[in-house]
């Protein structure tokens, strides 16, 4: 028996991987979680299968299902959306199951900021505008953040930034970030990425607050910042370029046939 920790991806059903969905159509115990998940991947899976929304359930409530399944030996999936590695809450359903002797393995998932980035046909990562992506979050009542990985510190590096869980935290935001990138930094707030009623809203850190409440939206939104999501001047990178070597394409080399 193995618990299966499933990536659905940022929203469209289509966005699973092979691997998951192949995982979701066989295992007789499908945990999803909750309004995160696509309806079209959970009724994947087989027509007997215990099928249980997550949302309302605790740790220990979750724990006990997988240990029913494991008595069973049932295979779980235990689908989660985006990637489960990030803000996935799966670390601590591991440790659980270290202690108990279950077997699990992580099947990873589209993110919800790769997603937000192909829907707007963006690259993240453009020639010295910009070669990092840090994902972070701030902090709320829930959960606070480590004092080294503030906005006011992470804005330092001049980054694109995909600030998760923080829709309600936009005066935060823009007072951390504007001395670093400045008032007119172009701004994506994308809800419910990939959805069929996504939204994507292209503004700036003075602007996001008022344009988020004017769409009135309160929850599942990204907020991405950076100078690559405007109309950034950039040099072409030198993979491509007929001059640059390297292993695969020597200088002078004629083009191969196919």
């Amino acid at each position: 028996m193995t618990v299966y920790f499933i990536g659905a991806g940022p929203g469209a059903p289509d966005l699973i991987t092979v691997r998951g969905l192949r995982l979701v159509e066989r295992c007789p115990v499908c945990l999803y979680a909750g309004s995160l998940v696509p309806a079209e991947i959970v009724a994947a899976a087989p027509p007997d299968a215990t099928v249980m929304d997550t949302a309302p359930m605790h740790l220990d409530q979750i724990i006990e299902e997988m240990k029913k399944a494991n008595a069973q030996g049932h295979d779980v999936a235990r689908v989660h959306s985006g990637d489960p590695s990030i803000y996935g809450a799966i670390a601590e359903q591991m440790r659980r199951l270290d202690a108990l002797d279950i077997d699990y393995e992580v099947v990873p998932g589209v993110p919800a900021f790769a997603g937000v980035a192909a829907k707007l046909k963006t690259e993240l990562t453009l020639p010295e505008i910009a070669q990092t992506v840090i994902l972070t979050r701030t902090g709320m009542k829930a959960s606070s953040m480590p004092e080294r990985e503030t906005l006011e510190i992470l804005g330092q590096s001049g980054a694109t930034l995909a600030i998760h869980l923080s829709i309600r935290n936009m005066d935060y935001v823009r007072e951390a970030l504007t001395p670093h990138y400045g008032e007119d930094c172009p701004v994506v707030v994308a809800y419910r990425a990939t959805w069929p009623d996504e939204l994507y809203i292209r503004t700036t850190l003075a602007e996001m607050k008022a344009q988020v409440q004017k769409a009135k939206l309160t929850r599942t939104a990204l907020i991405m910042v950076g100078p690559v999501l405007g109309d950034a001047q950039f040099r072409e990178s030198s993979l491509y370029d007929q001059d640059f070597t390297h292993v695969l394409r020597n200088a002078g080399k004629k083009k191969l046939r196919a």
